[in-house]
């Protein structure tokens, strides 16, 4: 299957390259970037010399569109829905990683990123988690890729929801990652000197756009609203996500029997791992990989369920969560080209 990779140059888009290059039944025939255009992507990117041996162009959803049958859209939010709604009209099947298409109500799109370049699609649009929605994923022709945050923090928390073990008021999530996740930004904060040997909060206070997204996702598994306080933290390190969640039982529940939950969950789930009682989940064990990794801890004496996820929020946290996505769109075994060992050390 012939595929595009729109926003090539970007984190997410090299590492969509890099997956891709691996995947047998996909074919990248085009990669874009307005500042590279014209530039060998081995040229530009020398670890993907002699791997992709195409140029970056222009973005030109027409000209791509005639060349293409899939392709993941890596641009930033709003420049993205201008982009996949051209490429939808023109038959190509999209997975986006923007925000663009992830929140189901335009008014909240609005009061978070501004007016919807293209709200006629938000409706057709399915939510990439496939753990979650993979019936849904199978029969669509636009996807939206989750943000890298609520993939950490729905996969260790929705099964709980469903199973209406916890309360929906009150949710901590408490998230660490890496630099990446900020991508290319010139940003005072992201220097070497002011991050090395640092680690501070950010868009603390209900300001982070993920909220949203992350409220709407647990909303929907536990059938009522569900109201979240999430802080993320900034680490001194490239990639990863090690998400912490409080949550608080209806009834105290032990280690052990918030392990049942989770293992039942995820039994079936090839990217989803649940760490043996006692074990907690490490950037380290995920790196480079598309592995979630979760575990759960109880403490009886405060009534508190802690539950924890860590991944690489280039992998499956973006890049590789779209390609799991696009193997069920397109009847492929969904671990191909992901089943790369996590980089140790």
């Amino acid at each position: 299957m012939r595929v595009a990779v729109i926003g090539a140059s970007g984190y997410v888009g090299l590492e969509l390259l890099r997956i891709l290059s691996r995947h047998p039944g996909f074919e990248v025939c085009a990669v874009t970037s307005e500042q590279r255009a014209g530039v060998a992507v081995g040229d530009a990117y020398p670890s993907l010399r002699g791997i992709v041996n195409l140029d970056f162009e222009a973005n030109d959803p027409a000209a791509i569109a005639g060349r293409v049958e899939l392709a993941f859209c890596a641009l930033p939010h709003a420049a993205s829905a201008a982009t996949v709604a051209a490429l939808r009209r023109a038959g190509v099947r999209v997975l986006d990683t923007s925000a663009d298409f992830r929140l189901r109500d335009v008014e909240t799109y609005r009061a978070w990123y501004g007016a919807h370049p293209a709200p006629e699609l938000i409706e057709t649009a399915v939510y990439g988690l496939p753990e979650l929605y993979r019936e849904q994923l199978a029969s669509t022709d636009l996807v939206a890729v989750p943000g890298c945050f609520p993939t950490s923090a729905l996969l260790p928390l929705v099964p709980f929801l469903r199973a209406g073990l916890v309360s929906t008021d009150g949710i901590i999530v408490d998230s660490k990652t890496g630099v990446s996740g900020a991508g290319r930004a010139l940003d005072e904060q992201f220097l070497f000197a002011e991050l090395d040997e640092n680690c501070f909060p950010y868009k603390v206070g209900n300001q982070h756009r993920h909220v949203p997204e992350l409220e709407q996702e647990a909303s929907l598994a536990a059938g009522v609203d569900v109201s979240i306080t999430f802080t993320p933290h900034l680490l001194p390190i490239t990639r990863g996500i090690l998400t912490t969640l409080y949550l608080r039982p209806n009834q105290p529940i032990s280690a052990e029997d918030a392990q049942r939950v989770l293992e039942k969950a995820y039994a079936q789930e090839r990217f989803v791992r649940v760490l043996p009682v006692g074990q907690v989940p490490k950037l380290a064990s995920v790196r480079g990989s598309n592995f979630c990794d979760v575990a759960a801890f109880s403490d009886l004496r405060t009534n508190n369920l802690i539950v924890l996820a860590a991944i690489d929020n280039l992998v499956k946290g973006a890049s590789g969560g779209a390609v799991q996505s696009a193997n069920v769109m397109c009847g492929f075994a969904e671990e191909t080209a992901l089943l790369e060992a996590p980089m140790v050390p």
